[in-house]
C-alpha cells in the first residue's frame, strides 16, 4: 500500500473519531409518538411498523422502541421517520436522542454507619434539620409516597423492604416493573439506593440508620442506567402521578461550567401535567438537587430543571454551616439541607448496595432526598398541601442561622436570602407545625411584559442597563417566582454577568461569569428564574444589567419579564397582619450585628422604594439615614453593610468608597466579592486578590486574577495540552497527506521521471531514430 493510502486512512480515522467523541447526542432505538386514537390504535400502529409499545408517557403520547434500529446512531432513522409521518393515525413522532445526565454525588470511601453519625439529624441547638421534635409527635411521613428517579433501587434491602412501594417503582431502562439496579464490580448504580435510604430507611430494626420520613413509602424509577432521552425523563416524571406525592431527583445536565440545558418538550409537558393534574389536582411535588458544579464556577440557573418554577430546588450546607466546595450559587435555589463538605467534615449516613450501609453519601445528591423526606413529614401533617403550598411553607420556615455566606441580603419584605443557601436551612418541625394549620394559597396568576427597545449591543468591557416599568400585572399583586426570559447573542457566553433588581430593591445575580463557557451560542429565550423577591410587589421599575467583561462583542435581542404570584395574600400573611401570629417565621438577618425583622406584606402597588422615601428622615443608632429598622446611609468613615454601618467591610466584601461599583452604583458601601474570592478589589470573578485554602490564584492577565481549585488548575493546563496535541496531530496528518500526494505523483515504475520541455522531447526522439537507423 502506498503512503497516500496510509495518510488518507489516518485522516479519515481521526475525523470519524473526533466526530464520535465530540458529538453531544446520539439517536436511540426509542420513539415518542403522539396517537390521539387511544391505546388500541397505538398498539396497531406499533405492530404495523415493527415497534414495541411500552405504554403511555402521558395522555395520547406513547413510548415506542424498535429492535431493528441501531442502539446509537449519529443520524436519525429515515425509513421509520417517513413511515410514521405518513401514517394518518400518528399526529407526531420523534426519534429520541440520548442526553448526558450526571448523578450529583461525590464518590468517597465508606465507613461504618450508626445513628450517632447522623449529625445532621441529632445535633440539636439549631444545628440539624430539626426532625426529632416532629418524630416525638408521631409524625414520620405516614401516608406519603416518595419515588427516587435514579439508577435503580435495591428493593430487598433489609432497611428499605418494609417501606418499599411497588406502585411507586418502575424500570424505564428495561421496560419492566422491577427497579433493581444493575450490579457491577464498582457498584456504579448505588446512587438511587443511597438516596432512598435517606428518605425512608426503617427505624428501630438494628440495621444501618433511619430515614427522615421512616414511616413513608418509597419507590424507585430506574432511568439513569441507559440512554436518557426526553421520553425517558417524561415517562419517569409522570409515573403514577395519582399515587406518588413526591419525586426526588439528584441528577441533571453536566455541571461543567459550560453547559446550558434543560428538559425537552416531553419532560416539560410532564412537569406541567404533574403540577396541574397530579395528586388529584393538588400537584406533584418535584424536589431537585441544585448541582455540584462549584469547582467549575457553574451556575444552576443554566440548568433548566433546578431553574423551573415547578421544582423545589435544594442546595447543600456543610457540617460547619459553610458553602460546600461543589455548591453552585444561583437565584432559583429555594432552600438547603446538610450534606458533605471539606475533608474533615462529616457526610451523610444511608443505605448502600448489597444490603450494606455507608456514612459517605455526598454532594447535593444527598441534600435533595433529605428535603423530600422533610416534605413527606409536612404531607402527613396536612395531606391537602399543594405543590405551591409546599414552596410557600419552605420559604417561611427556612432558617439562615448558623449558615455562613458572603451574599446574604434582606429582600423587600424582610426575608433573608442567599444565592448559595436560598432562604436557609429547612426546618422539619416548623414545617410540620405550619402545615397543620395551613390554608391553601390563592390561585397562581402570571403576566408577561416585554421590554421596549431591548435590542442593544453590549461591547467588550461594558455594561448595558435596561429598565422596565411595570404598572399593571393582572392577578399578580404579591410575587412568587420571577423569570427573565432573555435572547442574547454572545461570542463568548461565559463573559456575561446578568443581574436583575426588583422595584423593592432586591438585586439578584441571574448569571455569574463562567470561566469554562466558551460557547458562541448565547441564550435563546432562556428563562432565568429568581425566588428572591417572594412576597414583594411587582409594581415599579425593574432593572436588568448585563455585564460583558470579556474582549468580544455580545448583543441582547429580547427581554421578557414573566411574573408569577397571587392577587391576594395568603391566609397566613393576613393572620400576621392581624397580629395573631401563631408560628413566627424563623428568618433572621445574618450580619456582624444581627438584627431580627418580621416579614410584612405591603399589599397592592406599595413598594419598598416608596416606604424608604417616606422614612428617610428617621435615624437609628449610628446611621445617617434609616427606615426605622435598617440603615440606608452611613456617616463618613463608615460603610453600609446589610442594613448596618461598619468601620470595615467583612471578609468576602470590598469597600466601594471613592469609586463607583458597577453592581450597586452606590458609594461608601460594602459590596460582595464573587463567591470564589476570599478577598477582592471588585465584584467580578477575575478581581480576586486572595483565595480560600482549597484554591489558587490564576493570573489570566495583568489585571485578571481568578481563584481556581488545584484540581481545576490541573485541568486547565491539561486541557490546553490536550487541544494542542489534537491540533498538532491533525496538522501532521494534513502535512503527510500533501507530501504523500506529491510523492505518489512523482513516483513511477523504474524511478523518478524528470519533467521535460517540448524541445527536450524532440531532441530525445531524434536521437532514438538515429540509433535505430
Amino acid at each position: 500500500m502506498t503512503m497516500k493510502f496510509y495518510c488518507s486512512f489516518l485522516c479519515v480515522f481521526i475525523v470519524i473519531t473526533s466526530c464520535i467523541l465530540f458529538t453531544d447526542a446520539h439517536y436511540t432505538q426509542q420513539w415518542a409518538v403522539h396517537i390521539p386514537g387511544g391505546s388500541s390504535v397505538a398498539d396497531e400502529v406499533a405492530m404495523d411498523h415493527g415497534f414495541i409499545n411500552h405504554g403511555l408517557i402521558f395522555e395520547d403520547h406513547y413510548f415506542f422502541s424498535h429492535s431493528g434500529v441501531a442502539r446509537r446512531s449519529l443520524e436519525p432513522n429515515p425509513e421509520k421517520r417517513v413511515k410514521l409521518a405518513a401514517d394518518s393515525r400518528v399526529s407526531w413522532a420523534a426519534q429520541q436522542k440520548a442526553k448526558n445526565r450526571v448523578k450529583r454525588d461525590q464518590h468517597l470511601v465508606d465507613i461504618d454507619p450508626k445513628w450517632g453519625n447522623m449529625w445532621y439529624l441529632n445535633r440539636g441547638n439549631g444545628l440539624d434539620m430539626n426532625v426529632i421534635p416532629a418524630w416525638l409527635e408521631g409524625i414520620t411521613g405516614k401516608g406519603a409516597v416518595v419515588t427516587i428517579l435514579d439508577d435503580g433501587l435495591e428493593k430487598d434491602h433489609p432497611d428499605l423492604v418494609k417501606n418499599y412501594d411497588p406502585l411507586a417503582s418502575y424500570d424505564v431502562n428495561n421496560q419492566d416493573s422491577d427497579p433493581s439496579p444493575r450490579y457491577d464490580m464498582i457498584d456504579s448504580n448505588r446512587h438511587g439506593t443511597r438516596c432512598a435510604g435517606e428518605v425512608a430507611a426503617t427505624s428501630n430494626n438494628s440495621i444501618c440508620a433511619l430515614g427522615v420520613a421512616h414511616g413513608a413509602q418509597v419507590g424507585g424509577v430506574r432511568m439513569l442506567d441507559g440512554d436518557v432521552t426526553d421520553a425517558v425523563e417524561a415517562r419517569s416524571l409522570s409515573l403514577n402521578p395519582q399515587h406518588i406525592d413526591i419525586y426526588s431527583a439528584s441528577w441533571g445536565p453536566d455541571d461543567d461550567g459550560k453547559t446550558v440545558d434543560g428538559p425537552g418538550e416531553l419532560a416539560t409537558r410532564a412537569f406541567i401535567e404533574g403540577v396541574t393534574k397530579g395528586r388529584n389536582g393538588k400537584g406533584s411535588i418535584f424536589i431537585w438537587a441544585s448541582g455540584n458544579g462549584g469547582r467549575d464556577h457553574d451556575n444552576c440557573n443554566c440548568d433548566g430543571y433546578t431553574n423551573s418554577i415547578y421544582s423545589l430546588s435544594i442546595s447543600s450546607a456543610t457540617e460547619n454551616g459553610n458553602v460546600p466546595w461543589y455548591s453552585e450559587a444561583c437565584s432559583s435555589t429555594l432552600a438547603s439541607t446538610y450534606s458533605s463538605g471539606a475533608v474533615h467534615e462529616r457526610q451523610v449516613v444511608t443505605t448502600d448496595l448489597r444490603h450494606s450501609c455507608t456514612s459517605s453519601h455526598t454532594g447535593t445528591s444527598a441534600s435533595a432526598p433529605l428535603a423530600a423526606g422533610i416534605c413527606a413529614l409536612a404531607l402527613e401533617a396536612n395531606p391537602k398541601l399543594t405543590w405551591r403550598d409546599m414552596q410557600h411553607i419552605v420559604v417561611r420556615t427556612a432558617r439562615p442561622q448558623h449558615l455562613t455566606a458572603t451574599d446574604w441580603q434582606v429582600n423587600g419584605v424582610g426575608r433573608n436570602v442567599s444565592h448559595s443557601f436560598g432562604y436557609g436551612l429547612m426546618d422539619a418541625y416548623l414545617m410540620v407545625k405550619m402545615a397543620r394549620n395551613w390554608v391553601t394559597v390563592p390561585d397562581q396568576h402570571k403576566c408577561e411584559i416585554s421590554a421596549p427597545d431591548a435590542i442593544k449591543s453590549i461591547p467588550a468591557r461594558s455594561v448595558v442597563v435596561l429598565p422596565l416599568q411595570v404598572t399593571e400585572c393582572d392577578g399578580v399583586e404579591i410575587l412568587e417566582h420571577v423569570q427573565a426570559k432573555l435572547t442574547i447573542y454572545a461570542q463568548r457566553r461565559g463573559d456575561l454577568n446578568i443581574q436583575l433588581t426588583s422595584p423593592m430593591g432586591t438585586r439578584v445575580t441571574l448569571l455569574a461569569h463562567r470561566a469554562h463557557d466558551n460557547s458562541r451560542s448565547g441564550f435563546n429565550y432562556w428563562p432565568f428564574m429568581s425566588v428572591h423577591s417572594w412576597g414583594e410587589s411587582p409594581f415599579g421599575t425593574w432593572e436588568l444589567k448585563i455585564h460583558n467583561d470579556g474582549r468580544l462583542m455580545a448583543n441582547i435581542k429580547q427581554w421578557d419579564l414573566t411574573l408569577y404570584g397571587t392577587a391576594t395574600p395568603t391566609a397566613y400573611d393576613l393572620k400576621q397582619q392581624g397580629g395573631g401570629i401563631s408560628i413566627p417565621e424563623h428568618n433572621e438577618i445574618i450580619s456582624d450585628n444581627s438584627i431580627t425583622s418580621s416579614p410584612s406584606w405591603n399589599g397592592g402597588a406599595e413598594n419598598r422604594k416608596h416606604r424608604l422615601e417616606a422614612d428617610e428622615t428617621t435615624s437609628s443608632g449610628s446611621c445617617k439615614k434609616s427606615n426605622g429598622n435598617f440603615c440606608l446611609e452611613c456617616f463618613s468613615g463608615q460603610t453600609l453593610y446589610n442594613g448596618t454601618c461598619l468601620k470595615n467591610c467583612p471578609e468576602g466584601y470590598y469597600d466601594t468608597e471613592n469609586k463607583l461599583d458597577i453592581q450597586t452604583e452606590k458609594s461608601a458601601a460594602c459590596a460582595k466579592c464573587h463567591y470564589s474570592c476570599k478577598s477582592c478589589t471588585g465584584s467580578m470573578d477575575y478581581q480576586c486578590t486572595e483565595c480560600f485554602p482549597d484554591a489558587l490564584i490564576y493570573k489570566a492577565s495583568s489585571n485578571e486574577n481568578y481563584c481556581y481549585s488545584r484540581q481545576v488548575m490541573v485541568e486547565i493546563v491539561s486541557s490546553r495540552w490536550y487541544y494542542r496535541v489534537i491540533f498538532f496531530a491533525l496538522g501532521l496528518c494534513v502535512l503527510f497527506l500533501i507530501l504523500a500526494l506529491i510523492y505518489c505523483k512523482k513516483k513511477q515504475p523504474g524511478g523518478y521521471k524528470r519533467i521535460q520541455t517540448n524541445e527536450e522531447e524532440d531532441e530525445i526522439s531524434k536521437a532514438a531514430l538515429n540509433y535505430h537507423d
